[in-house]
């Protein structure tokens, strides 16, 4: 929700734009959401379509305190699309609504949804969002699931909350 104080990292998995062959569009319209919900985005990174880049780096945006991680690429069916692997190999435990409600959503949009993996997940002591690659997904996704996030951020955070 608006005004919540949520500390963002975002995260962008594309080869294309690791290497400077491809402008990425998605972390930057995913910063400026974050920062239309007065969310802090407090650290943001692009990676190449690698698990072992993609755990680093998320797991180094959960020690810096980033109680929200979202990435953005490398959910489709492509060869390189290891973004939910990477993922599950180091959360603790996934939140299968997420994924369904993007999914869900989505549908009404694309018929290509259908091929999303995007999830919700735990790690350390952060959500972690898998999003879509293209920004207008990316956005879309993270606007479906966005009335769960505080609560969300606050139990993996260890806060106490009232429900």
């Amino acid at each position: 929700m608006a005004g919540e104080k949520i500390t963002v990292g975002v995260i962008t998995v594309s080869d294309r734009a690791a290497a400077g062959e491809y402008e990425d569009h998605g972390g930057p319209a995913l910063r400026e959401v974050c920062t239309q919900r007065g969310w802090k985005v407090e650290a943001e990174a692009v990676v190449p379509d690698d698990v072992d880049k993609i755990q680093s780096t998320i797991r180094a945006f959960s020690a810096q305190g980033c109680g929200l991680i979202l990435t953005t690429g490398g959910t489709g069916i492509a060869l390189r699309d290891v973004t939910p692997e990477a993922i599950r190999a180091i959360m603790r435990i996934e939140i299968p609504g997420f994924g369904e409600t993007m999914r869900m959503k989505s549908l009404a949009i694309t018929p290509n949804a259908i091929l999303s993996r995007c999830l919700g997940a735990v790690v350390d002591q952060s959500l972690v969002l898998a999003l879509p690659g293209k920004p207008s997904g990316a956005v879309e996704c993270l606007e479906f699931v966005e009335g769960a996030i505080p609560h969300s951020v606050k139990l993996c955070l260890g806060v106490p909350t009232s429900c």
